[in-house]
């Protein structure tokens, strides 16, 4: 689109956290991470959490990256909220925060890394070097021999100075195969021992990711179980304590503290609508806006309430029932006529649209209050870290001045999030923006408005611009 300017790309981070003097937090922690996807990151990271949290021991579990499904895990085997914690997404300032403020109430931090150690821009090993935590390095090693020596040299050696913790033997099914590998290692390496294939623990996947932990029945009992073998590995033992700082915030925080006092921000949240930052919620409510949560397949009436924030999710799997729930239907028309603010993103901008086909073929009615259709397919559309500038967005309401300065190299009109979905929309509508991909600078989704509802297949990370987030969610905006 050529009324749609690109602006400047935005770096990955500065590099190195420069060492900071003074007294930090002391705190046990891991980064759990691996050669590649599927090799049971998500499961040794649960498992432990469950394991020390049944040793009464606090457990702090965040995800690298942007995914949704499994800090829902994660979650549910720590009994805490689980962050996303990435250099990019989140910033070096915000991670650096995040662990502080972890580090000062927990007994340990667990951080699950993204695809293998090495990938992506920032990537886990980036991380576990910025902030001096060591990795611990899953292998998937049900058919592997003395190759378990050579891939841990790699994960260990490909980057000079990166703390590395050792290795766990993932899918070892017998103590001669444990030993056959650990044998292998030379003896800088340490062997935290293994893990058995257990049909016991089994985390169904679905087209975008794990299903949903409120999904699975058995999830708590999955979850112990994974402990059990944990309490036969080396594992059971804190790691090595690490130093986090504190951050200096500057004058923009001033500014944000309960800038929404009075704001009551309605959430769909259920198994339709559950893909939403933990962070997005906290910096809302930091911010003073009173949050009402409401269930789209459950609830008959929509909540009294100023602003509506849809989130993306399944609705293609729950489409009937969303679409049988005419009273809440009718709220949330009445709602959009109110010209009351609405925000939706990804699966909620497919609630919105006027149909959506399913992967069967069949075409279903949806809310039509943005027009276009959309249909879902079995090969992925899109997937990536994704920045977008929603300069358009009315500055006059809530932003002061001086927060570019306070965004340090990002502009004030620049939001980051992701984006990953199966469908591909067509919305008859001018696109007021267009996303870019980290950090490849490839064009990316399409950002519109319509009326009072702001919508897009890229998923928003608000705290990485709070200045922009004020004025999203200002409730006297009107376009």
């Amino acid at each position: 689109m050529s009324q749609i300017e690109k602006a400047k790309p935005i770096p990955a981070f500065h590099g190195k956290l420069e060492r900071q003097t003074g007294s930090g937090a002391m705190c046990s922690a891991l980064i759990v991470a691996a050669p590649h996807s599927g090799s049971g990151k998500t499961t040794v990271t649960a498992a432990l959490a469950r394991y020390h949290r049944n040793q009464g021991r606090k457990v702090t579990v965040f995800k690298v990256g942007p995914d949704f499904i499994d800090p829902m895990i994660l979650r549910q085997a720590s009994g805490e909220l689980v962050y996303q914690l990435d250099l990019w997404l989140v910033g070096e300032k915000g991670c650096q925060e995040l662990l502080h403020r972890a580090a000062l109430e927990s007994d340990l931090i667990l951080i699950e890394g993204v695809m293998g150690l090495f990938d992506g821009t920032p990537s886990s090993a980036d991380l576990a070097q910025y902030f001096n935590i060591p990795v611990l390095g899953v292998i998937d090693a049900k058919a592997m021999a003395q190759t378990f020596a050579a891939v841990t040299f790699g994960l260990a050696k490909l980057r000079e100075d990166l703390p590395f913790s050792g290795v766990i033997a993932n899918r070892v099914n017998t103590e001669r195969h444990a030993e056959l590998l650990s044998t292998s290692l030379p003896e800088e390496f340490r062997f935290y021992g293994r893990l058995p294939k257990d049909d016991g623990v089994t985390l169904p996947e679905r087209h975008l990711g794990l299903v949903q932990a409120q999904e699975l029945a058995d999830i708590d009992s999955q979850l112990d179980q994974a402990a059990s073998h944990i309490a036969k590995t080396d594992l059971t033992e804190l790691p090595e304590q690490v130093e986090f700082f504190a951050v200096e915030h500057d004058s923009q925080e001033d500014f944000i503290h309960r800038a929404l006092v009075g704001t009551r921000v309605i959430i769909v949240r259920d198994n339709a609508f559950s893909f939403i930052y933990a962070a997005n919620i906290a910096f809302l409510e930091q911010v003073g806006a009173e949050i009402t949560y409401c269930s789209a397949l459950n609830d008959n009436k929509l909540p009294e309430g100023d602003i509506l924030y849809i989130p993306g999710g399944y609705p293609e799997l729950y489409a009937e029932k969303l679409m049988n729930n005419e009273t809440f239907l009718s709220d949330i028309k009445n709602f959009a006529a109110s010209n009351k603010p609405i925000i939706a993103e990804c699966g909620g901008m497919l609630y919105l649209l006027e149909q959506l086909t399913d992967i069967s073929g069949q075409q279903i009615a949806m809310l039509g209050l943005i027009p276009g259709k959309a249909a879902m397919q079995k090969k992925l559309a899109a997937i990536g870290s994704q920045w977008v500038d929603l300069s358009v967005i009315d500055k006059d309401n809530i932003e002061p001045e001086s927060s570019a300065e306070n965004q340090g190299e990002m502009s004030s009109n620049i939001m980051r999030g992701h984006s990953f979905h199966y469908s591909c929309a067509e919305i008859d509508l001018t696109p007021i923006s267009q996303t870019t991909h980290h950090p490849s600078e490839r064009a990316g989704e399409y950002v519109y408005q319509h009326n009072n509802i702001l919508a897009s297949y890229m998923h928003w990370y608000f705290p990485s611009n709070p200045g922009l987030t004020l004025r999203i969610f200002n409730k006297n905006r009107c376009f």
